[in-house]
């Protein structure tokens, strides 16, 4: 195969990898495992921010690595992705895989001079996110507009936001989750370090309003039968230092700061006995099918995203009055059998070879 008929393919919108942040690294990270475990053909670029807090590397497995001297979160994300756009076209690729609509405002202008395929993930309805509000909320929305209008492919990570780009674009949507056995397969690292309770809920979350932190922890206040370890990072906002200044105080409540080794988190979540999921926004949330991978019941917060990926097998919970329930119901038979069928789900619908092979098949279409 001459270097001319090399299929080209650009990863753009992440940090970069290897995967030390979220679930588009991670996504991307997967991708590339796949594609030299089945040593595939294609050429494949990884656009990358030299603050992503890792030494830039040339390649990473079978991808190649290419640095945009800028920060992929916060208010550079939206040059860092107009720039990775540029320089894929600039490179000549065939498919661009666009991972969130930051950028999505110059596709216009990428399709008016390059026949590149445009496949983008629009990640969750980011403008509803009750963090974005005034200028910053109504540009998110549009650069929504942007991409559903201008790419060639709109993917979308739940079947409730593809019922929402039918309703309100009127464009139908490829399906594809996210994958989550990549928790269970690697090795436990033990977190001595840590005091947990000896029987204890499990939390990993960014502390937002809209993922219910202030709720969960509410609910668990109000009894003292089983504890609660919750990770996430609480000194970022106002919202989660006040949290944290409230709750630390509960000795059966334990609150940590971000735990990114996979291994501690395997640890924490195999070894607790509900698992509790506070988003309300977004999509597929990674964490969620992360946790189902681990066969423990989930209480999840009752909204359309979380009925659709766990196929409503998980406990649902609209307030703290309704987690305290679950909560003292954990010793019913039935509590423990729907961890076995959230694993089931998972098992079927969340490995990252089904959810790689996906991504390649629309990609090359």
């Amino acid at each position: 195969m001459t270097s001319s008929s090399i299929y080209k393919i650009a990863i753009i919108g992440t940090r970069g990898v290897p995967a030390k942040y979220g679930g588009f690294e991670t996504l991307a990270e997967n991708i590339v495992h796949y594609h030299q475990k089945n040593t595939l053909p294609d050429l494949i670029t990884v656009y990358c921010s030299t603050q992503n807090g890792i030494e830039p590397s040339r390649s990473y497995l079978s991808a190649r690595l290419k640095y945009i001297p800028l920060n992929a979160n916060g208010p550079q994300s939206i040059l860092y992705d107009v720039i990775s756009l540029i320089l894929a076209i600039w490179d000549q690729n065939n498919t661009i895989l666009l991972l969130g609509v930051s950028g999505a405002l110059i596709l216009p202008l990428i399709r008016s001079v390059s026949r590149a395929r445009i496949v983008t993930n629009i990640d969750g309805i980011e403008w509803q996110r009750s963090k974005w509000r005034g200028p910053i909320k109504y540009f998110l929305k549009f650069s929504e507009r942007m991409a559903v209008r201008f790419s060639h492919a709109v993917i979308a990570d739940n079947d409730a936001i593809s019922r929402y780009v039918a309703q309100i674009y009127g464009v139908e949507c490829d399906v594809i989750a996210y994958g989550g056995d990549h928790a269970i397969s690697v090795a436990a690292i033990q977190v001595d370090e840590l005091n947990i309770p000896a029987a204890y809920a499990f939390s990993v979350c960014r502390i937002e309003p809209e993922n219910n932190v202030h709720l969960i922890l509410d609910a668990f206040a109000r009894q003292k039968d089983l504890g609660l370890v919750m990770v996430g990072n609480w000194s970022n906002s106002n919202y989660g230092e006040k949290l944290y200044a409230k709750y630390k105080k509960y000795d059966h409540i334990a609150l940590y700061h971000p735990i990114y080794e996979l291994g501690k988190l395997k640890t924490l979540r195999t070894n607790t006995c509900l698992y509790v999921h506070g988003h309300s926004a977004g999509g597929t949330n990674p964490s969620l099918v992360e946790a189902m991978h681990f066969g423990r019941p989930i209480a999840a917060f009752d909204c359309s995203f979380n009925r659709a990926t766990t196929e409503n097998k998980s406990l649902f919970f609209s307030d703290s009055d309704e987690l305290l329930q679950i909560i003292n119901r954990r010793n019913n038979p039935k509590f423990g059998s729907s961890g076995l069928d959230l694993l089931e789900v998972a098992r079927r619908r969340y490995s990252w070879e089904i959810i790689a092979s996906e991504y390649f098949h629309l990609m090359r279409n």
